[in-house]
């Protein structure tokens, strides 16, 4: 009986190191609206459908973004899905399929005839989570989502093997560390995998504010650890282009 209650503990043991090894999976989808007509279906059917089916999935934290700045030729809302592996994102859309609540409850969005199309273009990119960073985390923030500022930065390399080197900086570099230190709220790190723009790496941050943001990034410039690890030869010339898009969550956003 000793025997078998230590080798349970064991595996036990075993499969939970095993879980906080695995890297969550996610996939940004970004909806291209052209008016406010489909700004307002794909809101209602996200808020009323889409989100309380994901949690049905088992998929609790469902994040909702829509750029601080409207861009009236291009509408855009941010979904923001954090999946186990390749295999819950590969069964999704049979779930969803399966459930009647969200099939009736998203039936305008869902059944919308092709004259009437509730969006203009759905685009969807996949990440992995980084090693230092393999799991999302919530942000610990204080005010209003109203106030709220989050950042999503994409990080273009010339190649393979120099976007290689710009993971290589957040995680053996210790650039991951640098924003927990200086209190970043990091939502998720992650290496795109499939997407329009490759190679590439993605990432949020979040701060209560634009007074917030900015502060956090001059501390960040005038880090010491921060410009020794950017002077390092190893990584230079990692980068090629950088977009920066600075979101709020809706007020059903999970996130």
């Amino acid at each position: 009986m000793k025997f078998s209650t230590f080798l349970l503990t064991a595996l036990l043991l075993g499969c939970i190191q095993l879980m906080a090894k695995e890297r969550q999976l996610y996939q940004i989808k970004i909806y291209h609206l052209k008016t406010a007509a489909q700004e307002a279906r794909v809101d209602s059917f996200l808020q009323t459908a889409y989100l309380p089916a994901m949690h049905r999935a088992g998929i609790s934290t469902v994040g909702v973004f829509k750029p601080v700045t409207t861009d009236t030729a291009d509408i855009r809302i941010y979904v923001l899905v954090p999946l186990r592996n390749i295999d819950q994102l590969l069964q999704l859309d049979k779930k969803l399929a399966a459930d009647k609540a969200f099939r009736e409850s998203g039936r305008p969005y869902l059944d919308a005839a092709w004259n009437d199309v509730p969006y203009s273009r759905l685009e969807s990119i996949l990440l992995q989570a980084f090693p230092d960073a393999p799991v999302m985390t919530m942000p610990a923030l204080s005010s209003p989502k109203t106030e709220r500022v989050y950042e999503l930065r994409s990080y273009e390399s010339p190649t393979e093997q120099y976007h290689v080197s710009k993971v290589k900086m957040f995680n053996e570099g210790g650039e991951i560390n640098i924003f927990r230190q200086l209190g970043f709220n990091a939502v998720f790190y992650g290496s795109v995998l499939s997407g329009s723009r490759m190679p590439n790496l993605m990432y949020m941050t979040t701060f209560n504010n634009k007074a917030d943001r900015d502060a956090h990034w001059k501390s960040f410039s005038a880090d010491p650890g921060w410009k020794k690890l950017s002077a390092m030869p190893e990584y230079a010339h990692n980068v090629s282009k950088s977009e920066i898009i600075f979101l709020h969550p809706t007020d059903y956003s999970d996130i």
